[in-house]
């Protein structure tokens, strides 16, 4: 079966390289703008975050949000974990671990400690160190080099979907943010990511210009990926910050269940759909035609699933 019959007409099995150089190019100049106007230390720093002016009395009653900000401060804490893996599979590779060492890793890590801030001013009860050292040791499984995508092209293609994935989640919970400087906060990680996002995008062409994987090896990755962030990344966040509030308790799925009904109502006013679907679909390469069709499939999609 040929390309074109398998992946139907106009649709083959990888995007042409000319499409991915050009936009590899138009994507070098604009990080370069972006670099030259970039701080020494990044663009912020929690002494920027005014948080003696913190009013937990519009936030503190909210039992959803303090597990979505207590959970992501978790999982954003401990990128080393995952930065090491990466330094490792692109250590041949200088722009790549110039850039996570300078700038990824040291921003991941500055969110988690602002989130967890945060969360210590506004539920000074909760024990954030002890929940973290619980939750690393659970999450390392999860982090080990074997599990990066099967080519550094791939794994580009999965880093595009995590940030996609934080980049969204920011977004929504700036929007639903009922206290001035969380919704500060939020914004300032929610440009970050954006940011990552870019340069993971960046070399993903970069890498795919070499390797031309096809659309369903990419899409495969995209969904994998997409995957693992709830059943990994969350689960095991909400698991350790649950059992840490609640330590009389056993941990069971039904108390993550729960949990994901409410956020899912509050996704369905807050989410960012289009965005999302945008990112994701990106690494795919579709040619413009396509994409004006399957943008407001996937997004209505999305939307079902939040119904």
């Amino acid at each position: 079966m040929s390309a074109k019959d398998k992946h139907g007409p106009d649709y083959p099995a990888s995007p042409p390289r000319k499409a991915y150089k050009q936009e590899l190019h138009d994507l070098q100049v604009e990080l370069v703008k972006l670099q030259k106007h970039k701080p020494e230390r990044g663009r912020w720093s929690l002494a920027d975050i005014p948080y003696d002016t913190i009013d937990p009395t519009r936030i503190a009653s909210d039992p959803y949000l303090f597990y979505m900000l207590a959970a992501a401060s978790l999982v954003e804490i401990n990128s080393d974990l995952y930065t090491r893996n990466l330094l490792e599979y692109f250590h041949s590779d200088t722009d790549v671990t110039n850039w996570l060492v300078q700038d990824w890793q040291h921003e991941e890590i500055q969110h988690g400690a602002a989130l967890r801030r945060y969360v210590n001013t506004v539920w000074p009860d909760f024990a954030w160190d002890r929940s973290c050292l619980r939750f690393s040791a659970d999450y390392a499984r999860f982090c080990r080099p074997e599990l990066l995508g099967p080519t550094q092209t791939l794994e580009f293609a999965a880093r595009c979907v995590v940030e996609t994935g934080t980049a969204s989640l920011y977004t929504m919970l700036s929007r639903l943010s009922p206290e001035p400087v969380l919704t500060g906060l939020l914004s300032h990680i929610r440009s970050d990511e954006i940011r990552h996002y870019r340069h993971f995008y960046h070399f993903f062409l970069k890498y795919q210009v070499r390797e031309s994987h096809g659309y369903y090896a990419v899409a495969r990755t995209l969904w994998h990926r997409a995957r693992e962030i709830e059943n990994e990344d969350a689960y095991y966040a909400f698991k350790h910050v649950y059992l840490e509030r609640h330590p009389e308790r056993r941990f069971y799925d039904d108390a993550y269940r729960i949990f994901r009904k409410h956020y899912v109502a509050l996704a369905r006013q807050y989410y960012p759909y289009e965005m999302a679907a945008r990112m994701f679909l990106k690494p795919l390469g579709l040619n413009p035609r396509i994409k004006r069709v399957t943008l407001p499939l996937l997004t209505a999609g999305a939307k079902r699933l939040y119904s």
